[in-house]
């Protein structure tokens, strides 16, 4: 059987050119939303993103523990970044607001859980994940990652794999409360690295750590012998991601 065979025949549709015409212009929307929020974020240096659930209650210990490391980040002369929703992201910005440094909400839309929170000094709303999800990597001088689920870990994978990839230049990737982190950094040794599906060294792309003043001191520790700012290499490395 030939290529051609193998293909499925077209069938007439007729609100395919009106579809295909919408898709064709939202690249333009794309676009649109990576000029704009690079604008607005260019001045925000250095920065911490923090990622964690979206369905943390303000008195939960998870929530209140990121309040605590935004904050302290915030007074180190941090900007903060977050998803700028609910939970983990609210206290990440609060922390930040009522701290020294600006406190950031990377907001987006989605039908389900996602209301700007009002702790923010500067709110940017995408529609694309893969759009915010680059700025959170491009502005981000180290994350900070509080417990969460699919979408924190999305984060966390996407961000360790540009790192392993060296499609993003190395930041510090802290994990927050061990009891939560462990058993995924077990697995990671016992399966990942024991199959050969990573190297051993990859699991140094990540610390965790409990404490928030350890989570500074971890950060300014990364970037005793540097700047804060991307080299030269890595400028040219981030054009490429």
């Amino acid at each position: 059987m030939t290529a051609k065979e193998k293909l499925p025949r077209s069938v007439p549709d007729s609100t395919a050119p009106r579809y295909n015409a919408r898709e064709s212009w939202r690249i333009f929307g794309i676009m649109a939303e990576f000029v704009e929020a690079t604008e607005r974020l260019s001045s925000i240096r250095p920065a911490v993103s923090i990622f964690g659930s979206a369905r943390t209650p303000p008195d939960h210990m998870y929530y209140i523990l990121t309040e605590q490391i935004a904050r302290q980040l915030s007074d180190a002369g941090f900007a903060v970044i977050s998803g700028g929703g609910p939970g983990i992201m609210e206290a990440a910005n609060k922390g930040a607001f009522f701290g020294k440094s600006p406190s950031v909400g990377l907001n987006i839309q989605l039908p389900l859980e996602q209301n700007a929170n009002p702790y923010q000094d500067i709110s940017q709303t995408f529609q694309h994940f893969f759009a915010r999800k680059f700025m959170f990597v491009k502005f981000a001088t180290a994350y900070v990652v509080m417990p969460g689920g699919f979408g924190t870990l999305d984060e966390l994978l996407e961000a360790m794999t540009l790192i392993q990839t060296r499609k993003s230049r190395r930041i510090p990737i802290i994990l927050v409360h061990r009891p939560f982190w462990q058993g995924l950094i077990d697995w990671f040794r016992d399966r990942l690295v024991s199959e050969g599906m990573i190297k051993v060294e990859d699991l140094d792309l990540v610390q965790i750590i409990d404490e928030p003043g350890e989570v500074v001191e971890a950060i300014f520790k990364h970037y005793e012998r540097r700047g804060f700012q991307p080299l030269p290499a890595e400028r040219e490395m981030m054009l490429n991601l």
